[in-house]
């Protein structure tokens, strides 16, 4: 018969860490390409007005145009309404050329045909501003304009 050996003392085996090194880049890696961020800096203050219905927008193909006075971003000395597309503060005559170059380098080539233009107006922001902006957009032929709004569900 043999004999056993009784372990002397309950120790506890180390940890071993081999593996610790492919664990801390696999949760870098998914981090690094899980993070959204934001591409644009807002200029404008946006406080949109409220909706009653919503409906889910595709991001992919849409390209956001800002529209309302002044933010804190924003360097300049007006204190007129501005518009904002991606980064650029424009005037409305360069709304078209503007919102062509947005689609054109921000918009897969399967999206740009079908792209929509998407208006987010402050609610302090003037009526004749956003005629003329939407007048640029169409020349452009641009025709699938949204307006973007809070839902109300959020304002209450």
């Amino acid at each position: 018969m043999s004999k056993f050996k009784k372990k002397k003392g309950g120790e506890l085996p180390p940890v071993n860490t081999a593996s610790l090194p492919d664990i801390v880049f696999m949760l870098l890696f998914f981090f690094m390409v899980a993070t959204v961020l934001r591409k644009n800096d807002l200029k404008v203050l946006n406080q949109l007005p409220p909706a009653d219905q919503v409906e889910k927008l595709d991001k992919q193909r849409t390209v956001f145009v800002y529209i309302g006075k002044p933010g804190p971003g924003y360097k300049g000395k007006s204190k007129e309404a501005i518009i904002q597309i991606g980064d650029r503060i424009v005037d409305v005559s360069e709304v078209k050329s503007a919102v062509l170059q947005e689609v054109s380098t921000k918009l897969n080539e399967g999206y740009q045909s079908s792209s929509i233009i998407a208006l987010k107006i402050d609610e302090n922001a003037e009526a004749g501003l956003v005629y003329d902006v939407k007048q640029e957009l169409r020349e452009a032929n641009l025709p699938k304009i949204i307006f973007i709004t809070t839902p109300s569900s959020a304002v209450e």
